[in-house]
């Protein structure tokens, strides 16, 4: 496939662009600047919204995965709401156009506060801007692939788990400090239970499913059971041997966190079945 990545050159852009490489994909890279993306990807450094025809200026991809996304770990940032229109019609340019699949990332902030395992029939009420706009724009892609003859896949990502300071996670935030020298990281009570997935299986679940059109709509990209952040924190600390300890209770624990989700893996368990792993490795 001829797979148009945007937001190429972000935090999960980098990993899921190399899977989909490795995995014979050619890929057309998008983004801002793209000088982290892996150099076989046809790597375009583009204001995505700014493109009048995408789908001719990027060479008549045959998926669109769009990652682009401004402020993903900033919940209550303006920007969610202010994009979501640049969003839409940039989707919108990409289904009229005539692309085969339009696969978008999704979040589990789609859901709002929920306890439990989460499915592809879970009922939405998300109580953030990230999470309202995010699903909004899954309803309204799902309305734009129907009205255009597109495949359509949400990929619904959870709490993904990765040793580098790049990004805005609390374990990136752990390893800044570790390289920082400090010895203490301040933190919550760690007690809420969330569903982790290390970034390399992340990224090789993501690029999984756009490898195949069988399994459509929303996908969990999850590891399919719940893990108090507590415990997955020091198992990361131990995991990477570092010299640094949790200072629990500094910061309060946000109040529209879920006390225990994680998602559901049955659709993503088939899907990786039906696709050989190594070629991810």
């Amino acid at each position: 496939m001829k797979v148009l990545v945007t937001g190429a050159n972000g935090y999960l852009g980098r990993g899921i662009v190399k899977k989909l490489l490795d995995s014979g994909n050619e890929v057309i890279a998008v983004d801002f600047t793209v000088d982290m993306v892996d150099k076989r990807a046809v790597r375009c450094a583009y204001d995505l919204f700014a493109v009048e025809n995408p789908y001719e200026e990027f060479g008549k991809p045959d998926t669109l995965l769009h990652l682009a996304w401004r402020d993903g770990f900033i919940h209550y940032s303006d920007a969610h709401v202010v994009d979501l229109p640049k969003h839409y019609l940039f989707i919108e340019k990409m289904a009229k156009a005539g692309i085969h699949k339009i696969a978008v990332m999704g979040s589990m902030h789609e859901i709002g506060f929920f306890e439990g395992s989460i499915d592809e029939k879970t009922s939405c009420n998300p109580i953030t801007p990230y999470g309202i706009a995010k699903n909004a724009l899954r309803n309204l892609t799902a309305i734009i692939t129907k009205q255009n003859g597109q495949l359509f896949q949400w990929l619904r990502g959870y709490y993904i788990v990765d040793s580098t300071s790049y990004g805005s996670s609390v374990f990136s935030k752990l390893v800044a400090a570790v390289q920082e020298g400090k010895e203490l990281f301040p933190f919550t009570t760690g007690q809420n239970q969330y569903d982790f997935l290390d970034y390399s299986e992340f990224c090789s679940q993501v690029a999984a499913t756009i490898n195949q059109d069988e399994i459509l709509g929303i996908v969990n990209i999850c590891s399919g059971h719940p893990e108090k952040l507590a415990d997955r924190m020091e198992r990361f600390i131990k995991e990477n041997h570092y010299n640094i300890q949790l200072d629990y209770g500094a910061f309060p624990d946000r109040p529209y966190d879920s006390k225990a989700v994680w998602g559901n893996n049955k659709r993503i368990k088939e899907i990786m079945s039906r696709v050989s792993k190594t070629q991810y490795r």
